[in-house]
């Protein structure tokens, strides 16, 4: 991972516990390495992991680790996004009531994340892991967030959702319910 700026040791053991933050309180920002992109599937991604990006450096480090399983967007367990891209996460796996686990991972690179309302798109969080509701932004269009709204079943499948900046990450996991302000 050194090929993307990312120490292998201590920065994925920085990033795994900031997105484990983010997943068991959706809706929170938390701040590990940058880009935090890379470091979120450098973390998640290992020799069984497909992955679904057209980011060429990502390609070309995981590649060099023999970790880079291409899979098209509506098969791969880890798909990355640049903003909105192409890829429509309603074609993205959810999962099963017996292997919900199967259900893709999306990581999202965005300009701004951050809690609270901003000028950006207000995402309004409820379910396990939410005392009541919260809310955070997001600079990606309404309509990308309505979208993952609708492509959740139901608990326990899904898609869990990393929203990541250059450093400040948030999450949605599958389990949670999003509605966009």
């Amino acid at each position: 991972m050194r090929a993307l700026g990312i120490d292998p040791v201590h920065d994925t053991r920085q990033t795994f516990d900031g997105l484990l933050a983010a997943m068991s309180r959706p809706g929170t920002v938390h701040t590990v390495v940058a880009p935090a992109d890379h470091a979120v599937v450098a973390t998640l991604v290992d020799h069984e992991v497909t992955v679904a990006t057209e980011d060429k450096t990502l390609q070309n480090a995981l590649s060099g680790l023999g970790r880079f399983d291409s899979a098209r967007p509506e098969n791969a367990d880890v798909v990355h996004v640049h903003e909105h891209g192409d890829v429509n996460v309603q074609e993205c796996k959810r999962g099963s009531l017996v292997e919900p686990s199967d259900g893709a991972t999306v990581i999202y690179r965005v300009e701004t994340v951050s809690s609270g309302r901003t000028d950006a798109t207000t995402v309004t969080l409820s379910g396990p892991g939410v005392d009541g509701a919260t809310e955070f932004s997001v600079s990606l269009p309404e309509r990308e967030l309505s979208a993952l709204a609708e492509a959740q079943p139901g608990s326990p499948k899904g898609i869990d959702a990393v929203f990541a900046a250059k450093t400040p990450l948030a999450a949605i996991p599958r389990s949670g319910s999003a509605a966009v302000a």
